[in-house]
């Protein structure tokens, strides 16, 4: 089956329903070997894709997943990237904001790690967790000096409004003023079902390999479910542009979610029309004359 990434893509303008949006999609493959043949394909095309951005050293590539917990991020930016050189590859990811962090603006401490010319850059999560739990529990607000905002019966107010809508406004003009200076801007929502994610849950307490991974708190924010669902459907509607477009994967399905992934890695650098860098005539004369004192 043929993977098409305009089928994932949030339009601009789009206001998303993600109860409208599946969390699993038909199989890609007839197998598990099917899938490893697969994606070892195009990670191998990555991986030329990659070492030709780096060459070339002209443009960045940013790509950025967001997602509820044990929706799979870790693993498809392991599968998808593992066969990247890791000189051409960065991957952030984004905790609680530190207290040197919380006297910046927002966006301070994500800029930090952005890709520089002819790498590929991921954040596991990013400043778009300030659109997400900070819109969620709006008690953070506070420990970012900022007031929080909601009417006594708990409708947000006008001015809580402005300061999502405003925080939307920085993230499309950072991202437009960062596509405009070459680097290119990928992102990923992972759509998993409340359903899977429960026996994501289970899974991982019942294996003593992946106790580690679970914590009392990933129960505590499943009880917010719809008002993050709340929140994605904003941020998505509000910040997928033709430039750094969303993409929605459903996540249900973690064979599935790594082909679609990498398949639209890849279509986002062949759109780019790299090339190799040319040797000026000097260069080809000066390296011509070093072959031949290397051949006597």
């Amino acid at each position: 089956m043929k993977i098409d990434p305009d089928d994932y893509r949030v339009r601009p303008g789009e206001t998303v329903d993600l109860a409208q949006r599946p969390t699993m999609g038909e199989a890609l493959c007839k197998s598990d070997k099917h899938y490893a043949k697969r994606l070892q394909t195009q990670v191998e095309h990555l991986s030329d894709l990659q070492q030709l951005l780096y060459a070339a050293n002209r443009q960045a590539v940013l790509l950025i997943f967001q997602a509820m917990d044990a929706a799979g991020k870790d693993g498809a930016i392991q599968h998808v990237m593992s066969g990247v050189n890791p000189q051409g590859c960065q991957v952030f990811s984004f905790k609680h904001p530190t207290e040197a962090e919380l006297q910046h603006d927002f966006l301070w401490r994500a800029t930090r790690d952005l890709p520089e010319r002819g790498r590929i850059g991921v954040f596991n999560r990013s400043y778009y967790e300030e659109v997400l739990i900070v819109r969620v529990h709006r008690e953070i607000l506070r420990s970012e000096g900022l007031s929080d905002l909601p009417t006594p019966s708990g409708v947000a107010s006008s001015g809580e409004q402005d300061i999502w809508q405003g925080r939307y406004r920085s993230i499309v003009d950072l991202e437009h003023h960062l596509h405009l200076n070459g680097t290119r801007i990928v992102k990923f929502f992972l759509h998993l079902s409340q359903a899977e994610q429960r026996k994501r849950f289970v899974q991982r307490i019942d294996d003593p390999r992946k106790n580690w991974k679970f914590s009392a708190a990933d129960i505590r924010e499943r009880k917010f479910w719809p008002q993050y669902m709340k929140a994605y459907q904003a941020c998505l509607s509000a910040t997928s542009t033709v430039a750094s477009p969303w993409y929605v994967v459903p996540a249900d399905d973690k064979n599935n979610t790594r082909l679609i992934v990498s398949q639209i890695v890849l279509a986002t650098l062949e759109a780019l029309n790299l090339r190799y860098p040319v040797a000026s005539p000097a260069r080809v004369r000066e390296l011509k004359a070093i072959r031949d004192e290397l051949m006597t």
